[in-house]
């Protein structure tokens, strides 16, 4: 059998305008602003510049031609510029000294790889920061405060009823039900729906947290190891160290989010408020305890969620990438480079039906 993958559909438009946008860990990420462009069954207006070292070394100014495509047919990027077509009106980009939301003086960060590619905003009350972390703390994979969007997020900050995601649990039905399109029985859903977040468990408030480098799978590890937030805030680098996928830096990450004042406070006011903060996810038995799966592709009737919940209540862990360490890799229909890692490694691969088995 042989596939042939398609390459990605490139469109050549203008890029009009370079404007950085604040991520909630404080990064400001070059977004382009361009001439509305047909491409891959959609129109982009909008493309990611990843960061102003990609911009230097691509030689990307404003109201330069560029080429554009979608990275994993998902995401809009820009390929490259063509300097042949330039008519001299083209200027350079250069990175704001402050941050565009708050005013504060930002800096290049060095910590995370070396190169020193992020340019970030260290202010931890910087509005866009703020707005982006409460919206992360409530997101499905985080809190799951089912309701809780960008825009009620940006209402609440914009009327001074929140500060930090644990204003969102002192909120009442009254502070909410006055608000632009909000009424009496969407504000009551809403109360309810962050009433019922307490009980997410310490699995889900770590990742919550928005701890740099701490994602679901570490936010596990975490949870399962220490067993309730009270016991993080002494945690040592060299113990967090000692736990399967941790590295140096990510504990350091770690250790530094729970030395910082404004993060204790926050977290002490959260158990106030009746946020549960121990672990609630424990494997509920052993079958494919020690082992590692990989998901990838579309399965018949499991979505990734469903299998990935049903590997953990049997012992296993789920990873997000292949490696050596991978035990099976659980591919379905459209199964991507994962399948091609895992075929270069000799990892077992397995469909649906081949897990159920090992469930059964």
């Amino acid at each position: 059998a042989v596939a042939f993958k398609f390459p990605p559909e490139e469109k050549e438009t203008v890029l009009r305008a370079i404007t950085p946008q604040i991520g909630r860990t404080g990064v400001l990420t070059p977004l382009a602003i361009l001439e509305p462009v047909k491409l891959a069954g959609t129109t982009v207006s909008r493309a990611t510049l990843h960061n102003i070292d990609y911009i230097t070394e691509k030689d990307i100014r404003i109201g330069d031609s560029v080429t554009l495509q979608k990275a994993g047919d998902i995401i809009p990027e820009v390929v490259c510029s063509h300097p042949e077509k330039r008519t001299g009106q083209e200027r350079p980009f250069v990175m704001p000294s402050v941050c565009p939301s708050c005013g504060e003086p930002v800096f290049k960060d060095t910590s995370d790889d070396g190169e020193g590619a992020a340019i970030r905003c260290n202010n931890s009350l910087c509005p866009a920061q703020l707005s982006r972390g409460i919206e992360h703390f409530a997101s499905k994979d985080a809190m799951d405060i089912d309701g809780l969007g960008p825009q009620i997020v940006e209402q609440f900050l914009h009327e001074h009823l929140i500060e930090t995601p644990a204003d969102l649990y002192r909120l009442t039905a009254n502070d909410i039900a006055s608000l632009d399109r909000m009424g009496e029985k969407s504000a009551a859903n809403l109360i309810a729906a962050i009433e019922k977040s307490k009980g997410a468990g310490l699995e889900r408030l770590i990742y919550a947290l928005g701890i740099r480098n701490v994602g679901e799978v570490a936010a596990e590890e975490l949870a399962s190891h220490f067993g309730s937030l009270e016991a993080l805030f002494d945690a040592t680098a060299e113990e967090i160290r000692t736990l399967p996928d941790f590295g140096a830096v990510t504990a350091e990450c770690v250790v530094n989010w729970f030395s910082h004042p404004q993060n204790m406070e926050l977290c002490r006011n959260l158990l106030a408020l009746g946020v549960r903060s121990e672990a609630v996810k424990a494997p509920v038995g052993d079958k494919l305890a020690g082992l590692t799966f990989v998901l990838t592709g579309t399965l018949p009737t499991l979505s990734r969620d469903e299998a990935s919940d049903r590997i953990k209540a049997a012992g296993g862990k789920v990873a997000g990438s292949v490696s050596k360490k991978t035990n099976y890799v659980v591919a379905g229909e459209a199964a991507g480079s994962k399948l091609t890692k895992a075929q270069e490694l000799n990892v077992p691969v397995i469909d649906e039906a081949g897990l159920l088995a090992m469930l059964a």
